[in-house]
Parts: C-alpha cells; structure tokens; sequence
C-alpha cells in the first residue's frame, strides 16, 4: 500500500481545529491536494461537532468514525447523517493503556475495522519503529479501538 497524509493550518497561531489529509491506495500516488471529498472523515475531537461542519464533502454513503463514548445513533441525531456512523471513545482507552489522553494512535485501529483497507496486524513493524519502548501500549491500544468500535449503517 502507499499512503500520503499532511496536515492544513489555519492563520491562527495555536488552538484552532486542524484538518488532516490521508490518502491510501494500492498504487503510487501523485496528487499533492487536500481531499475535498473524502471517503471517510475521522473526527478525533468530538468537541468539534458543531463548531466546524466534519461532514463537509464527506460522500453521500461515507463513512463518519468519531472519538466519543456517544453511540453512532446519538451521533447520526446530532449530525442527521445518513451514511456510516462508528463511534469509540479513544480518548478513554489512550488514558488506560497508555497513561495519557492522546488518541491518535488509537484511533487507526478504529480506522482499520471501519474501512478494512489493510489488518491492524500490518501495522505492528511501523509503530514499534516510530514508538520503541512504549510501541507495545500504542498497540493494545489500537487493538481495543479495533475491537471496541460501535458501528452503524
């Protein structure tokens, strides 16, 4: 697989919503642009629902993954989104696994089971590269998100 992610900022200095681009395909990839209409939109900060609109482009069918312990159907209400609505509270298993609120990481596994684009298996050799001695909390982690994702069609 070949993937490509960069983050856009906006003009302010610190503490305004970041929006994040990925882009994963079985082929290189060529195109350097934002995704204006993206297949799936992965909300790490549930906060933002209703400050900013996260279903903006997102593709009549896509598929909404949102950091929250809200069910997908509390979400759907709130949203009045018709499309998949998955719903974990990263935030909850980052804190227990990992001794900190940070979910990014967590996060992917909930992307892997929604998507299925590749095995959280796969993931393994990267994270213990990036993270090394605490590569092993990021991964159980994962896994729990992985296994923990409500989901709803």
């Amino acid at each position: 697989k070949f993937a490509q992610g960069f983050p856009s900022f906006g003009p302010e200095r610190r503490g305004a919503p970041v929006t994040a681009f990925t882009r994963i395909n079985d082929k290189k990839i060529n195109v350097r642009s934002g995704i204006y209409e993206p297949d799936v939109v992965l909300v790490l900060d549930a906060s933002l629902i209703g400050l900013v609109n996260v279903l903006d482009g997102l593709k009549p069918g896509g598929k909404l993954i949102v950091n929250t312990a809200k069910s997908p159907d509390e979400i759907r209400k709130d949203l009045n989104f018709s499309g998949t609505v998955a719903t974990v509270d990263g935030t909850g298993i980052a804190r227990k696994e990992m001794g900190v609120p940070i979910a990014n990481t967590t996060m992917i596994g909930a992307l892997l089971k929604v998507t299925g684009v590749m095995d959280l298996d796969a993931m393994k050799e990267s994270v213990e590269h990036r993270f090394g001695r605490i590569a092993q909390k990021n991964l159980n982690a994962m896994k729990r998100s992985y296994d923990e994702i409500k989901i709803s069609n």
